[in-house]
């Protein structure tokens, strides 16, 4: 009867059929089951040949498995046996050799249906033959880890012969250190008996000493009653699979290892360092001079000679000062490595043959530095592939290989132009921003205001003025911040600065437009929150025109801030209003700083505007600070602590000398902006002075026509006291024709104004909101040419509105 082990992967509908041999082949016993089997009764076949019942297959004089006796080995064999009915039937025989006390050989056969057992139906042989011609290795070892049978492939894997691996353990293939490792893995098997699948390793053989990759399984065999009998091995070698994933390994962390930054030539060294060791032990970018800030790129291949210059370079050891440095040019002619993947556009390998330390090829001696490098560490080998992108060819990279055990292969060269790929993206990303953010930086600088001469009306000695623009370097770009300093009438100066949504050429553009139609509504001498209500219109005016990115997002100035002062230096004090402004800082004469509190309004643009203006006196030697939010945000700060840093710097700086506001405009700048700048900044300070009450004559006068003549005698000894005699004739036909014009036109009661600055300023105050007018007066017209006659007298005339009425003035250049 045959136990499951022994038939172990057997599933009959019936129990084996037993039948007995003796020597001469004769059936001796006849079980139940093969009387099912094969129809036959006992008696019919007892002492009958078993020849008789098979049609093909020998179960008497078949030969033992694996060249033992047949009364030493239990085989498995397939014969065809003909049915009593006819029919014939595969059966799969087991044939046990017996032997008794007194040496007499029986056989004991265990008869199963093939067809229960298809897997039989092949001669043990072929599969024997099967295993030992498999692509695959097979290995049986011993529970001493002891080879004890492999095939061709496994021989070949190893690279011990097949009678000399017999016998030997897992040392006589691989390194101690991987023996160990491997075996400690195996005897877990052994142990547990639980298989390793697909268990990976790397490692140099007898067969390949540059070392390959295996993917191997192992499992733990058995025989009769559990006992442990060796460990199967079945091996592939799985190099190709193990390089790919490598290198999309390798791929990702060289692609982790970029710096994406904004910077092309930071970006081209982090290349190079992430290049080296992974790829090579020298790499250097070399960019074409028009690929860095402020050059284009070519279209298509560079056909012709393009000068090179060295953008980053990493090495595994130092380099002689012999070949060109970070920032230095590269030369090369037309036959060099460099130069020719440049012109032809591919990737070349080239071996690097030296003699005593130096370039013995005239082709690689072309590159300048190939020559170092072979003095330097011995180069043997250099692939050098183009850099190029959608934009034009940037330049080419070239990686160098020496230390290590081998030259470089073609496979190594598709990896390196594989990532010469990657790196292009990134130095095209840093090339585009770099000439974006060098055309809006340039249009941003050239719409600022680009110098205040000393003794202009802008400054002069009652307002000494200091800036700073700082433009961020991150991936935002130049933003739309400015400042500006306008002069206007009566000596008054007014202070702005804004901040414009956006980054980039349209924010910079944006700019522009509002600063010129700040400087327009200024020379109207608008009051402060009349000049924001009209640039609110106008911002809104503008996100109309403005056209949409085609995903309903729009790029309008809506959100724009701005802060609006106007600084009178004869009264001492300044008007202000702001629109979602941050308010400006005072630092007063004793070092107390404070933040002048405005009325809250909305960004301009955003919601219907209710501006209103505040007034403060202001003591003199006092430093208004106007600034950006950018600013004050550095590095993620909020505004209340970026506020209190600036204050706190300003109240360390202290308000200083005249003559050094614009250092300590540096000093706070750098004090505040500790932190990477997140966006646009821009800082405004401003030191007032009061004109000096001796430089300034009013007059309160009746609406009297009489009054004329009064105002004419009182200009004339006032311009006496000055010293501006020079001035007399002009300065009393102006006053004449102002004064005049307001008693015919304008409401008592009348007030006139001289103020001796940088100009000669002469100012008549009236309670009416008429505007006058310049006409063209006829020949034969008796009026009309007062006004005419005063703009052709005075360098600038206007007209300006207050809460009471306005005022007529009109400037002449001192002497």
């Amino acid at each position: 009867m045959a136990s499951r082990a022994e038939t172990e992967g057997v599933t009959p509908s019936f129990e084996a059929a037993l039948m007995m041999l003796n020597a001469l082949g004769l059936i001796t016993a006849w079980s139940d089951e093969a009387e099912e089997l094969l129809g036959y009764t006992g008696s019919e076949v007892l002492k009958q040949p078993v020849d008789s019942l098979l049609v093909s297959g020998d179960l008497v004089d078949a030969p033992g498995e694996g060249g033992l006796p047949a009364r030493r080995a239990a085989r498995d064999q397939y014969v065809v046996a003909r049915h009593r009915d006819g029919r014939r039937l595969g059966l799969i025989v087991r044939v046990s050799v017996l032997t008794d006390d007194d040496g007499a050989e029986s056989r004991l056969l265990q008869v199963l249906p093939a067809e229960q057992t298809p897997w039989y139906g092949v001669e043990r042989s072929a599969v024997r033959r099967l295993l030992e011609d498999a692509p695959v290795g097979v290995a049986v070892l011993d529970p001493d880890l002891r080879c004890v049978w492999l095939n061709d492939a496994q021989a070949r894997v190893g690279g011990v012969p097949r009678e000399r691996r017999l016998g030997l353990g897992l040392d006589a293939v691989f390194p101690p250190s991987q023996a160990a490792e491997l075996g400690a893995r195996i005897r877990r098997v052994l142990e547990t008996g639980v298989p390793l699948i697909d268990h990976e390793y790397q490692g140099a053989t007898m067969a390949d000493p540059a070392g390959r990759a295996y993917s191997a399984s192992f499992a733990r065999l058995q025989g009769p009653r559990n006992r442990v009998l060796g460990v199967a091995c079945l091996v592939l070698d799985v190099t190709a699979r193990w390089r790919a994933r490598q290198r999309r390994q390798l791929m990702s962390e060289l692609g982790d290892r970029i710096e994406d930054g904004l910077d092309i030539t930071r970006t081209a060294q982090s290349i190079a360092h992430a290049a080296v060791p992974l790829l090579g032990d020298y790499a250097a970018v070399d960019l074409l001079d028009t690929a860095l800030p402020g050059g284009s790129l070519p279209d298509g291949r560079a056909r012709r000679r393009v000068p090179l210059r060295r953008a980053g370079q990493e090495s595994l050891r130092p380099l002689s000062t012999s070949g060109p440095a970070v920032g230095d040019e590269v030369r090369t002619q037309p036959a060099s490595v460099t130069a020719r993947a440049v012109s032809e556009g591919r990737g070349l390998l080239a071996r690097i043959e030296c003699s005593d330390g130096e370039a013995a090829s005239a082709e690689q001696d072309a590159d300048g530095h190939v020559a170092a490098l072979v003095r330097d560490f011995g180069a043997h080998s250099l692939i050098a592939v183009p850099i190029t992108s959608p934009d034009g060819v940037l330049g080419v990279m070239s990686v160098a290989r020496a230390l290590r055990s081998g030259p470089f292969t073609e496979d190594d060269l598709l990896f390196v132009q594989q990532f010469t790929t990657r790196a292009a993206a990134a130095l095209a990303r840093a090339h585009r921003y770099s000439r974006e953010h060098a055309t809006a930086l340039a249009l941003q600088q050239s719409l600022l205001p680009h110098s205040l001469p000393p003794h202009s009306p802008a400054r002069g000695s009652l307002l000494d003025v200091a800036w700073r623009y700082l433009p961020t370097d991150t991936h935002g770009g130049v933003g739309g911040d400015w400042f500006d300093v306008i002069p206007l009438s009566g000596a008054r100066v007014a202070l702005v600065v804004g901040d414009v949504v956006g980054h980039g050429v349209h924010a910079a553009a944006t700019m522009g437009q509002l600063r010129t139609a700040v400087q327009t509504l200024a020379a109207m001498d608008l009051t402060p929150e009349e000049l924001l209500a009209n640039l609110d219109d106008l911002v809104v005016r503008l996100a109309e025109e403005d056209t949409s990115d085609g995903e309903g997002l729009r790029f309008g100035p809506v959100g724009t801030t701005c802060l609006y002062i106007v600084y009178d230096p004869v009264l001492g004090e300044c008007t202000a209003a702001g629109a979602g402004h941050p308010p400006p800082a005072l630092l007063a004469p004793d070092g107390t700083v404070t933040f002048l509190d405005l009325p809250p309004a909305p960004p301009l643009g955003v919601a219907t505007l209710s501006i209103e203006s505040v007034r403060w006196k202001l003591r003199e030697e006092s430093l208004l600070v106007l600034f950006t939010d950018g600013l004050i945000t550095c590095g993620g700060r909020d505004l209340g602590t970026g506020m209190t840093r600036l204050s706190e710097a300003l109240a360390h700086a202290g308000c200083g000398d005249r003559s050094s506001l614009d250092e300590l405009c540096g000093k706070v700048a750098a004090d505040v902006l500790d932190q990477p700048l997140w966006d646009d900044a821009a800082l405004l300070m401003a030191r007032t002075r009061i004109l000096a009450a001796d430089r300034v004559a009013r007059w309160d006068l009746p609406t009297d026509p009489a009054v004329v003549t009064l105002s004419r005698e009182l200009a004339m000894r006032q311009l006496a006291e000055w010293g501006l005699e020079e001035l007399a004739f002009t300065t009393e036909l102006i006053v004449s024709e102002m004064v005049t014009n307001a008693v015919r036109y304008g409401k008592g009661p009348l007030t006139l104004r001289l103020i001796h600055h940088d100009a000669l300023i002469c100012e008549v105050f009236d309670r009416s909101n008429t505007s006058p007018r310049l006409q063209n007066a006829r020949t034969l017209d008796e009026g009309g040419r007062g006004l005419f006659l005063v703009a052709q007298l005075s360098k600038r005339w206007g007209v300006r509105y207050t809460e009471p009425g306005k005022v007529v003035w009109a400037e002449q250049d001192l002497p």
